[in-house]
């Protein structure tokens, strides 16, 4: 998998997830639990919507 994520959408992507999360937890709200994609998309930068978009948000991509 190639990185399709920057630093600063990374941070922001881990920050809402577990804000979602808590959320989920604290209210009992299952849709809250969204942010576990956030989570994981963020930690492990890339997001599988973005080529479809053709959208790259900053990781330098390696031309083999």
């Amino acid at each position: 998998m190639l990185c399709n994520e920057g630093k600063i959408d990374r941070a922001l992507r881990v920050i809402v997830g577990v804000a979602l999360i808590a959320w989920a937890i604290l209210s009992g709200n299952v849709f809250g639990y969204a942010g576990i994609i956030l989570v994981i998309t963020g930690a492990i930068g890339f997001c599988p919507f973005y080529p479809l978009l053709g959208i790259n948000t900053g990781c330098k991509l390696k031309n083999d």
